[in-house]
């Protein structure tokens, strides 16, 4: 089974929990200054899991729609408008929203080149003209110059081991998560993302009908470079 069917459950929830909504907030007002000259009138949050940036988005007056692969995350907030479906056949009819975002790395999960740009073109597919696109990606230099090859904590009851490596034939950042709790034998669960360079996603982008308008190196609005805390990027959808 693909590692992404498996691991997005209650123990990512909990080794993840600091990804709070103060957090959220502030990636919103990123949002709202890049992308506010256009109000839309649907917006998409692309591999929503929990519900946070949807969450926050509709507290501030949007109309927006979430969607996961992960049942066990959407069940988190039951009360939140959100969809099950894989990015790369999205159920949406064509030009449904006026902004589609991507938030937190999920993209470049699956094993090959034109899986993962397959979703670009259903976000193309998806986004009516003049649409625009964020994508927030980690910026592989640092990551894989900084990568830690061994950790070790405890979550609550939880104790939690983690190996990294980056593969460079597959370009990929892996991660191999081993949890053992009192009255549970020990599991372990995967993460695989490929780590794409600012130009490779740059011509992905131009290559699924996208026009790049910027390139950021955080949420804060920096400019990229090679050292920048994370690769963010937001395109247009030609009118």
């Amino acid at each position: 089974m693909a590692w992404y069917r498996e691991w997005f459950g209650e123990e990512y929830l909990q080794l993840y929990a600091h990804r709070d909504r103060a957090e959220a907030e502030c990636q919103a007002d990123f949002v709202e200054r890049q992308l506010g000259d256009l109000r839309p009138r649907a917006a998409l949050d692309l591999a929503c899991g929990a519900g946070r940036h949807t969450d926050v988005l509709r507290d501030r007056g949007y109309r927006v729609l979430g969607i996961d692969l992960s049942i066990v995350l959407l069940a988190e907030r039951p009360d939140l408008p959100r969809v099950a479906g894989d990015m790369r056949d999205l159920p949406f009819v064509p030009e449904a929203f006026d902004w589609v975002l991507n938030f937190f790395t999920s993209f470049g999960y699956f094993e090959t080149e034109r899986e993962n740009f397959r979703v670009l073109e259903e976000v193309n597919r998806i986004l009516a003209p003049g649409g625009r696109f964020l994508i927030d990606l980690m910026n592989p230099e640092p990551v894989i110059e900084n990568l830690q090859p061994r950790e070790s904590y405890t979550v609550e009851d939880r104790q939690v081991r983690i190996e990294r490596w980056y593969d460079p034939q597959s370009k990929r950042v892996n991660k191999r998560i081993k949890i053992q709790t009192p009255d549970r034998p020990e599991r372990t669960f995967l993460e695989s993302v490929r780590a794409y360079r600012e130009d490779e996603v740059v011509i992905g982008l131009q290559w699924a009908g996208f026009r790049v308008t910027g390139i950021f190196g955080n949420f804060h609005g920096d400019s990229y470079t090679r050292d920048s805390e994370r690769l963010i990027l937001v395109a247009r959808k030609p009118s």
